[in-house]
């Protein structure tokens, strides 16, 4: 990788927080499809289903470190009992 002066310019990755000599991504915060700013030519009825298929993966996400880690999610079953105990309406 060649050498950089004070005087170079940082590309559009390097001036927004990213690693030197990283690729480029295009679109809006590297999310692939995007390409325009946000609500642009999306329908609410597109950004609904992105949404339930982000809290399905989410959800799934959460099952699996559930299962490999049961100690830690009793635990949270546990204070999350304690805390819906004590909270006051």
């Amino acid at each position: 990788m060649p050498e950089r002066n004070s005087r170079d310019k940082p590309s559009a990755r390097e001036a927004h927080g990213g690693p030197p000599g990283a690729p480029e991504v295009s679109g809006v915060s590297g999310v692939p499809g995007m390409t325009g700013p946000p609500g642009a030519d999306e329908t609410d009825a597109e950004r609904r289903r992105r949404r339930a298929r982000f809290l399905r993966e989410l959800a799934e996400a959460r099952e699996l470190r559930d299962r490999v880690q049961p100690r830690r999610a009793k635990a949270a079953r546990l204070r999350h009992a304690m805390r819906m105990r004590t909270f006051r309406w």
